[in-house]
C-alpha cells in the first residue's frame, strides 16, 4: 500500500474517530441501497478546483442548496473558507454533516459506545501480530504515552486514525484561540448554531464504527503497522495533500488514492459505498429544505465520487467559482 493512499484512508478514518470521540449515538440511519444511475448518458469528467458546490432545486422554486467539501483537521494556519461559503451557509435551512455533530458532550452516550471500539471475542493485537511487529507497535504507543495495556483490545483501524495526530496533545479538538488544530465540521456547526440553522447527519455513529468490523481483524493490523511505519516518512505526502485541499483540488485528493488490488475492497468500504448511500438521503433532505452539505472533500470527485453521483440523479451541480485567492 503507498504512502499516499495509506494517508487517504487515514483520513477518512480520522472523521469516524473524531466523531466517535465528539458525538453521542444518534437513531440509526435505514440501511439505504446503493443508488440505480437514472441518467447512464452522462459521461464522467475531471471536476473544476473548488470545494463549494451549488445543487440546483430540482422543482425550479429556487431554494438551491449546496456541497462543500471538508478536511477533517487541518492547521490552524492553513484554515479557510472560500469565497461565497457564508453566503450559501446564510442562503440554507439546514447543515448536514457525515454525523450530526450536534450529537456531541453526552458522557452517559459516549461510554456507552466505549465498548463498540474494541475487537470481539476477546481478541488482542498481540493475537494478530508476530513479536517483532507487535514489540514495533507496543514501542510506539508506550512511546506516544498509551502503554499497550490500554489500546491492545481496540480495533486496530481505530488505531490507524490515531496515529495521524499527537496523541499527547489531544487538545486538538479545542476550537479556541490557541488549538493549534482546526476542524471543519467543528467550525461550519459554530456557524450553523450562530445562524440557528437545525443540523442533520448523514450517518450515525453505530454506522461508521460497524466499518470497522467490516474489514478482517488481520488485515487491520497490517494497516496499523504500515501507518505507524509511514508517521515519519509520510510528512510529505500528508503536505501535498493539505496543499491540494488549499488549492481546492479535489480531483487530485482523488487520485493521490491511486490503485492497489489488496486493499481496492477497503475503498468500497470507507468511500465509494458510503457516497452511493449518502445519495437518496441527501435528496430527501434537499426537498425539504434548502441545506448545506458539509462532507470530506474526498467523497466529491470521481466517477464514483458524490457529485458525480448526484448528476447521475439528476441533480444539476455547479462550483462555485470566485476569486480563487479570495477567502473568508
Amino acid at each position: 500500500m503507498t504512502i499516499q493512499k495509506l494517508r487517504f484512508f487515514k483520513v477518512c478514518l480520522i472523521c469516524i474517530a473524531f466523531c466517535f470521540i465528539q458525538c453521542s449515538p444518534q437513531k440509526k440511519i435505514a440501511e439505504v441501497t446503493p443508488i440505480e444511475e437514472e441518467v447512464n448518458s452522462i459521461k464522467y469528467q475531471p471536476l473544476e478546483k473548488a470545494l463549494l458546490w451549488k445543487i440546483a432545486s430540482k422543482n425550479d422554486t429556487g431554494l438551491d442548496s449546496y456541497l462543500f467539501g471538508t478536511i477533517h483537521m487541518i492547521d490552524a494556519q492553513d484554515f479557510f473558507l472560500p469565497e461565497g461559503t457564508q453566503q450559501a451557509i446564510s442562503q440554507s435551512k439546514q447543515m448536514v454533516f457525515e454525523i450530526d455533530m450536534a450529537k456531541m458532550n453526552s458522557m452517559g452516550a459516549q461510554m456507552s459506545m466505549l465498548g463498540k471500539i474494541f475487537m470481539k471475542d476477546g481478541l488482542t493485537l498481540k493475537d494478530l501480530l508476530n513479536e517483532d511487529d507487535f514489540k514495533e507497535v507496543r514501542e510506539y504507543f508506550d512511546g506516544k504515552g498509551l502503554p499497550m495495556m490500554f489500546v491492545q483490545r481496540i480495533k486496530p483501524l481505530f488505531l490507524s486514525a490515531m496515529t495521524e495526530f499527537d496523541l499527547e496533545s489531544m487538545d486538538m479538538f479545542s476550537q479556541g484561540q490557541n488549538s493549534s488544530i482546526k476542524s471543519y465540521e467543528m467550525e461550519f456547526y459554530e456557524i450553523a448554531k450562530s445562524e440557528e440553522l437545525s443540523t442533520n447527519g448523514l450517518e450515525t455513529i453505530d454506522y461508521q464504527l460497524e466499518v470497522f468490523d467490516a474489514i478482517p481483524y488481520e488485515a487491520q493490523a497490517e494497516m496499523l503497522l504500515e501507518a505507524i511505519r509511514s508517521t515519519d516518512s509520510g510528512s510529505e505526502e500528508m503536505e501535498q495533500l493539505v496543499e491540494a485541499y488549499k488549492a481546492q483540488d479535489i480531483e487530485s485528493l482523488v487520485q493521490s488514492i491511486g490503485s492497489n488490488e489488496e486493499y481496492g475492497q477497503f475503498e468500497d468500504i470507507l468511500l465509494n459505498d458510503r457516497n452511493a448511500n449518502w445519495i437518496p438521503i441527501m435528496s430527501e433532505m434537499m426537498t425539504e429544505q434548502p441545506t448545506f452539505f458539509a462532507v470530506g472533500a474526498g467523497h466529491l470527485a470521481g466517477e464514483k465520487g458524490v457529485i458525480h453521483l448526484l448528476r447521475l440523479a439528476g441533480y444539476t451541480v455547479t462550483p462555485i467559482l470566485k476569486d480563487p485567492m479570495k477567502r473568508i
